[in-house]
């Protein structure tokens, strides 16, 4: 079976190159079920209503570095443009306190549902 998509994704995230190697993963460990197209990436808050109005992902992650406070301020922001679009925060401190490796599996984990949603 084809795998699903593509999606287009959107991260915000202050690590650029971080974000692109994590999600590069994902993406990798994916491939068999979707393809996801990892699209832009936002470094503060204030670029999310550009890119989402550019891109029009169909997925925005919010990177660990935002507190849950500011997570729900970008995630409004783009569903204002797109109401339709998946996001996903992860949880504030996960990447620092657990990992790369820990944010990849997570991201296996919770994508899938949230694809299928």
């Amino acid at each position: 079976m084809a795998p699903k998509g593509p999606y287009r994704l959107v991260t915000v995230n202050t690590a650029p190159d971080r974000a692109r190697r994590l999600v590069g993963r994902m993406v990798e460990g994916l491939k068999d079920q979707y393809t996801i197209e990892h699209v832009a990436n936002c470094e503060k808050i204030d670029e999310v209503d550009g890119k989402v109005r550019e891109f029009q992902p169909d997925i925005l992650f919010c990177a660990s570095m935002w507190t849950s406070e500011e997570a729900a301020q970008i995630q409004a922001i783009a569903r204002s443009i797109k109401p339709d679009i998946k996001t996903h925060a992860l949880p504030a401190g996960f990447q620092v306190e657990r990992g790369p490796d820990a944010v990849v599996e997570y991201l296996l984990e919770k994508v899938p549902p949230l694809l299928e949603s």
